[in-house]
């Protein structure tokens, strides 16, 4: 009884619990963005490699559906990956995108522990070195401490909570509310971005010589459970928190000769539809109007384009 209760709190989180109210996911497989000029000839473009072998809850075929369709129109070869990391893996493609690992996907208590093991992230950690493009986004408990290892290697240290904003509101991150940070991503000639929208997630910390995308601040509580099973619709007063204060949930750096991007929410990069009513979420969204844009020019980033 107790591994059936603990499934279905994990259950719970996944598909219905939001931080806006109770909404079953589906991808939206209308979502269309049109790419007026492709970054390279279809089909011609770098390989990436897109990570579904580490219990990842996003997939190509799945959450991740438009992710694929908007990079193949913008001319890359978009291909799943289900093998672990090696170098001879990693030696065929430009860009290697991990999207919600998790060490387990039926139990997210703690202790914590890595989704990849320690051969994986020396290799990848090498392979970025050498010039190696990486885009890792990671989301609430326990998708942070899943990858902490690996980010780790990088400087940044994730945490393994749940980013939620004190007053409910819609996560609009703005370069007007200084929430969005003018960068190379941020303010491409032609392509810029003054707004992205987010749904959660969690945040970390970076090195000094990172650049950030976005910050969470005073308005977010990053939530710390022990147990899953803690985090409900309404939450306890008795859960450990943090401010969102010196907190970040996008960021990009260079390693070497590579290039890493990470981004703490996984909804942003992802086109599903909620509930009854088919409510919009990710780059979808009414208000997530630059969303496509901005996923378009963090992969150029990472492509040197």
């Amino acid at each position: 009884m107790e591994d059936f209760n603990r499934i279905f709190v994990i259950w719970y989180i996944l598909v219905v619990w939001t931080a806006d109210g109770i909404a079953q996911q589906v991808t939206d497989g209308n979502f269309n963005y049109s790419v007026s000029i492709p970054m390279h000839g279809v089909g011609n473009g770098p390989v990436i490699l897109f990570d579904e072998a580490h219990n990842n809850a996003s997939t190509l075929k799945g959450t991740y559906a438009a992710f694929g369709k908007l990079l193949t129109s913008d001319g890359y070869q978009v291909v799943s990956s289900k093998e672990k990391v090696t170098l001879e893996l990693l030696k065929k493609a430009e860009i290697y995108v991990s999207v919600n690992a998790m060490y387990d996907m039926e139990d997210w208590d703690l202790p914590a522990r890595s989704a990849f093991s320690q051969d994986e992230i020396n290799e990848l950690c090498h392979w970025v070195a050498n010039g190696g493009s990486l885009f890792l986004v990671t989301d609430h408990m326990p998708c942070g401490a899943s990858v902490n290892e690996l980010a780790g290697r990088f400087g940044i240290n994730i945490l393994n909570g749940f980013a939620i904003r004190k007053d409910g509101r819609p996560e609009i991150f703005s370069k007007e509310k200084k929430t969005l940070i003018l960068n190379e991503i941020t303010n491409r000639p032609g392509k810029k971005i003054d707004s992205i929208m987010c749904w959660g997630g969690t945040g970390f910390i970076v090195p000094t010589h990172a650049h950030v995308i976005s910050v969470l601040g005073d308005d977010y509580r990053i939530y710390l459970p022990s147990y899953v099973s803690q985090i409900r619709k309404r939450l306890s007063d008795t859960i450990p928190y943090i401010s969102g204060r010196g907190l970040v949930n996008g960021a990009y750096l260079e390693f070497g000769k590579g290039r890493i991007v990470i981004f703490g929410d996984g909804a942003p990069f992802s086109a599903q539809l909620q509930g009854v009513k088919s409510e919009k979420r990710g780059m979808n969204h009414p208000a997530a109007t630059q969303n496509a844009q901005f996923l378009l020019n963090i992969i150029h980033w990472l492509d040197r384009k």
